[in-house]
């Protein structure tokens, strides 16, 4: 995980249609085609920790070196339904204590402890790398979250590794007109859930 930093605001960014939501995990090749020929995740997916989704593509490929690091080499696409999203972030818990949020830090910590979703910001990166003036949410999910991830979450996922590897090539040639790359807009919740989740404006 990246650190965290101040930046000028906290806001769900997104790949989203009517269906559903478009979130990013790193694995090792193996795992993600797996995942893509059962259409959920399967073997070398662990339901016995932490893992994280992040809906920033651009930090994806900045964490992974563009699908080259190790074990990070597949790169992961997964839909999942509007209602299943909410359902995650709804229950989620930012990983560091927010006094606007909780009255006192025993009672976030708590909650933290407890939570089956916990979620974090980082400072958001361009396709290039390039540090914007936001931050991005990334979604720790364990426990029955996890479970209901597996096995009712997911609509489809989709190896994106091969897109990662030519927006690299296309990145070290000095160009920006990279391919199949879809719009990330902010994503709607309800002020309620804004404020929970420690977004900022």
């Amino acid at each position: 995980m990246e650190s965290t930093g101040e930046s000028v605001s906290k806001l769900i960014y997104a790949d989203y249609d009517e269906e559903g939501v478009y979130v990013y995990q790193a694995f090792k090749p193996q795992t993600v085609q797996t995942a893509v020929a059962l259409g959920t995740f399967g073997k070398g997916f662990g339901l016995d920790r932490i893992s994280w989704i992040k809906p920033s593509f651009g930090w994806v490929l900045r964490r992974t070196k563009y699908g080259t690091k190790n074990r990070m080499q597949g790169i992961a696409k997964i839909k999942l339904s509007h209602q299943a999203f909410h359902e995650i972030i709804s229950q989620s818990i930012e990983s560091h204590w927010n006094q606007n949020v909780f009255a006192s830090e025993d009672v976030w910590r708590n909650r933290l402890n407890s939570s089956d979703v916990i979620h974090q910001w980082d400072p958001e990166r361009d396709l290039i790398g390039r540090r914007l003036e936001r931050q991005a949410i990334q979604i720790g999910i364990r426990g029955e979250v996890i479970k209901k991830y597996v096995s009712d979450y997911i609509i489809g996922v989709e190896d994106v590794s091969s897109l990662a590897h030519e927006i690299s090539r296309i990145k070290k040639g000095g160009a920006t007109n990279f391919p199949g790359v879809p719009e990330e807009k902010e994503y709607p919740i309800s002020e309620e859930l804004f404020f929970r989740l420690g977004c900022v404006r």
